[in-house]
């Protein structure tokens, strides 16, 4: 059982995976590094033990005499670094004496090589082969052969020279430039490390947040495919769960509410029968227009619950041919209504609710405004937004909050001549926030009132569904 669970795609299995897979890549970086790293895989020059040989050297030849100290000098020359004595009027003692060097090499030298010798030397040079000095004649070394060689002087107590030559560079970096270099690397590895496991496990929650958004695209009996470690199956066996209660308990709803608004036309007919036997009129029309309006509220909710309840499967359409069209019915019928936007733009979405809601904002620009324009456009993250603009009086500020209530007028500018019981805007923002998205009102400047439908992006296969075309302004009808 405990090697089930092992073996079971966990979090926590993921992590360490990425953690081993990460350390496993530095090690084999490491090894590269080392096997073709040239210079920088090279050992720090103290760890080569260079500076102490060097610096024995200098104090066996300033502790000798005179005579001796060209022999001994020949005597500690290696396969890797060559010595030689210069007295004080040799050729060589004026050349390294007038010499150029650069100051940052020689304070760096002169802290290596101190505190390995008897004394503080009067002064230390250091050069490499492409400077005069090292053409001097008499060096030991071979220029052709050793063309990367390196230089160190120090004038010893009776101003005769010694010059160590290392004929080709054995050590890597110096201590500060290896720090900035494992600093370096240290950061990368630190990158690369956070960068793999995090996507290991950003991606199945990125991946069950899609999937939770994509469910008001989907038929109500959709579920979320329960894939990826174990936590994150079981969260989506738990929305599953979830979602399926809340469909029973929005059927339940809808199918009793459906059943009690159609249950209250028996009684309104009968009330209207026995309204034909009052013999004051005006009484009589009083009571007649009560029903009316009592059944003009009970359609509405009948329409809002078959809304509710119809189940409307989504599919892929044309947004700016749906909007075209609408715009082209209403012109038919002699209201100036225009459309400005790409001439195709492919949305998934519940065609025909969709078709209600901006067919409704339409309608009620042209009942309480003037006909509007409407205008589509596309976010740099593939979002699409409807705009519904008029020049009608607008909404007092102290409406605007409330008229997405559900039976909510604004008293002011609409009555029950005009129709409508207040319903419209409440189905049209259901409809929406069901698609993802959300729908917004405000009074524009220099009066009118604009709405604007919010529609996320839809993505399919890695990509935006949604594609504009062409922006401009079109009058070519756009079947459905």
């Amino acid at each position: 059982m405990r090697r089930v669970l092992l073996l079971e795609d966990t979090i926590a299995r993921r992590l360490v995976i990425a953690v081993a897979l990460a350390a496993g890549v530095t090690l084999l970086l490491l090894q590269l590094f080392f096997t073709f790293g040239g210079t920088w895989a090279k050992p720090d020059i103290q760890a080569t033990g260079l500076v102490q040989q060097v610096a024995t050297v200098i104090r066996l030849v300033d502790a000798a005499s005179p005579s001796e100290r060209a022999r001994m000098a020949m005597a500690a020359s290696t396969d890797t670094i060559h010595y030689g004595w210069y007295d004080v009027g040799s050729t060589v003692s004026g050349e390294l004496e007038h010499g150029r060097y650069v100051e940052f090499q020689i304070q760096q030298s002169r802290a290596f090589l101190e505190p390995f010798l008897a004394r503080r030397p009067d002064r230390i040079v250091v050069f490499q082969e492409d400077n005069p000095v090292s053409r001097a004649p008499g060096l030991p070394y071979d220029r052709i052969r050793n063309p990367d060689a390196y230089f160190v002087g120090v004038r010893l107590s009776d101003g005769s020279w010694i010059l160590g030559i290392a004929l080709q560079r054995f050590w890597g970096f110096y201590p500060f430039e290896r720090l900035l270099l494992q600093i370096m690397m240290l950061t990368l590895w630190v990158v690369a490390v956070s960068m793999i496991a995090s996507r290991q496990l950003s991606r199945p929650i990125e991946d069950l947040a899609d999937s939770v958004r994509q469910l008001g695209h989907q038929p109500p009996s959709a579920a979320i495919e329960e894939a990826g470690p174990r936590e994150i199956r079981l969260v989506a066996r738990t929305i599953n769960g979830m979602q399926a209660q809340i469909q029973r308990f929005i059927a339940y709803r809808t199918t009793m509410l459906a059943a009690i608004s159609h249950d209250l036309r028996t009684p309104l007919t009968r009330i209207r029968l026995r309204g034909e036997y009052i013999d004051d009129r005006k009484q009589q029309a009083d009571l007649f227009r009560d029903v009316d309006e009592m059944q003009a509220m009970i359609d509405g909710a009948l329409a809002f619950f078959r809304d509710d309840a119809a189940g409307e499967a989504s599919t892929m359409f044309d947004l700016p041919g749906l909007l075209q069209t609408i715009a082209y019915d209403y012109n038919d019928q002699g209201h100036a209504v225009d459309y400005h936007g790409p001439n195709k733009a492919c949305y998934v979405g519940r065609l025909y609710a969709l078709k209600r809601v901006f067919t409704n904002l339409v309608e009620n620009s042209i009942k309480y405004g003037t006909p509007p324009t409407i205008d589509l456009e596309q976010q740099k993250d593939g979002r699409l937004i409807v705009y519904v603009r008029d020049r009608g009086p607008g909404i007092s500020q102290e409406a605007l909050p409330r008229v997405f209530d559900p039976y909510f007028r604004v008293d002011t500018s609409r009555n029950r001549q005009t129709g409508g019981v207040g319903l419209g805007l409440t189905s049209a923002q259901a409809i929406v926030r069901s698609h993802g998205g959300e729908i917004e009102m405000e009074n524009r400047e220099g009066g009118g009132l604009e709405v604007r439908v919010l529609l996320p992006s839809i993505r399919q296969n890695g990509r935006n569904v949604s594609e504009p075309t062409h922006m401009g302004h079109t009058r070519e009808k756009t079947a459905l």
